[in-house]
């Protein structure tokens, strides 16, 4: 559930930013560089740009959410805070598929064989319907972003300051 509140446009936008961030390391690095990089054999080495782009965005995120806890408006602060909680979820789903892999290399004994990769790929599929399901909800906070709103649980978690939400018959669908 999401409550509205009435925000300046400069609170808008701060509040936007943390989204646009996760959104562009979702989108951008995880599927289009991620699929350009696989696709070109002569590219595979650089994979490793991937990642590294990717802790490079979340670590932006954790030292953004924490600063925001003291420098940013209570809305804005919200904005942040839930961007962190979806990242640190992103980042447990791609510790989780490391350690498959991890495992799966050194079970085969570092001669991967076809079975091994089979359960690669099925380790790897949770993972994409991980990224596409925080692509729709960054999607959906950067709107509600724009619109004022945030879910309930960050008024209830991070009281000090909370602005008062819109009577509900004023709060847009």
């Amino acid at each position: 559930m999401t409550m509205q509140f009435t925000i300046s446009a400069d609170d808008s936008k701060k509040a936007r930013h943390p989204h646009d961030i996760f959104l562009l390391n979702l989108i951008l690095n995880h599927i289009l560089i991620f699929v350009a990089i696989l696709s070109a054999s002569s590219l595979a080495k650089y994979v490793v740009v991937v990642p590294i782009i990717s802790v490079l965005s979340m670590i932006y995120i954790f030292i953004g959410a924490a600063r925001a806890k003291t420098k940013a408006s209570w809305y804005v602060n919200g904005h942040w805070q839930l961007c962190a909680k979806r990242s640190r979820i992103f980042l447990t789903m791609i510790l989780i598929v490391t350690a498959i892999f991890i495992i799966l290399f050194l079970v085969s004994g570092g001669d991967l064989k076809p079975q091994h990769w089979a359960l690669g790929g099925a380790a790897f599929f949770p993972a994409m319907v991980t990224v596409f399901a925080l692509i729709i909800m960054e999607s959906e906070g950067l709107h509600h972003a724009k619109l004022g709103k945030l879910p309930d649980w960050v008024k209830e978690k991070f009281p000090d300051g909370a602005y008062e939400p819109l009577p509900e018959e004023a709060q847009q669908e």
